[in-house]
């Protein structure tokens, strides 16, 4: 048992600390970070009544429809709706990069108890495919949510385009990962060339938010010196 418990931790809070750390400036309250984590973990059990009620009523019958609304639509609205209404306006999220360390949060969080019970169900031996595809891409959604978030909270133009990408990409990168598990051959194919650009493309969001970051910081230490008190 606790073999398994810490398999399924141990990938989520590996991810989340590297992402916590690649912060150059004011790091986050680990508070703050830790109930964020804690929100995207409680999703897991409502989210699975729902999934349950829509498989057995065959809701969404085909693989597409089951692995875009089934799946990655319930599950990234609700992290964003979390983001978003519990976070967004926070006083701790005062630069760009902050975006990345919550998104990752939440998903990490929603990643880790998702990884736990399926461990549970299914045995130690799947500890390390769980660790490099479910918790790792469920990482990058939330970092791509995440980067987006930042960028729309901290754009000088409206941001209602920035916040419709923080969920639109995410769902589309979830319903496609989703789509490719559920080929019935050849998944395996696909799924290694999606993983590595799934991580090229969540990286270069990580480098994006951090140029963003020492901008806003620059900007903001700028005006501090033009200031007359």
């Amino acid at each position: 048992m606790l073999a398994i418990l810490s398999a399924g931790i141990a990938p989520g809070l590996a991810l989340l600390s590297y992402f916590y750390l690649k912060d150059e400036y004011e790091t986050e309250p680990i508070s703050v970070v830790f109930k964020t984590f804690i929100f995207g973990a409680l999703l897991v059990f409502p989210l699975m009544f729902i999934q349950y009620i829509f498989e057995a009523e065959m809701v969404f019958q085909s693989k597409w429809m089951h692995a875009f609304f089934t799946s990655s639509l319930l599950e990234e609205f609700f992290k964003w709706f979390i983001l978003f209404y519990t976070v967004y306006k926070h006083v701790s999220f005062d630069e760009p990069y902050d975006g990345i360390v919550y998104g990752a949060a939440v998903s990490l969080g929603f990643a880790t108890v998702e990884n736990i019970l399926y461990l549970l169900a299914n045995g130690f031996g799947h500890a390390i495919g769980r660790a490099l595809l479910p918790v790792s891409s469920h990482a990058i959604f939330g970092v791509i949510m995440g980067f987006y978030l930042g960028k729309g909270k901290f754009s000088t133009y409206p941001n209602r385009k920035w916040l419709f990408f923080s969920l639109f990409i995410p769902f589309i990168l979830h319903g496609t990962y989703d789509f490719i598990l559920l080929l019935e051959s050849n998944w395996i194919q696909y799924i290694i060339p999606f993983m590595i650009f799934l991580w090229w493309l969540g990286l270069r969001k990580v480098k994006k938010a951090r140029l963003l970051s020492s901008k806003h910081i620059e900007n903001n230490m700028s005006i501090s010196k033009t200031l007359p008190f």
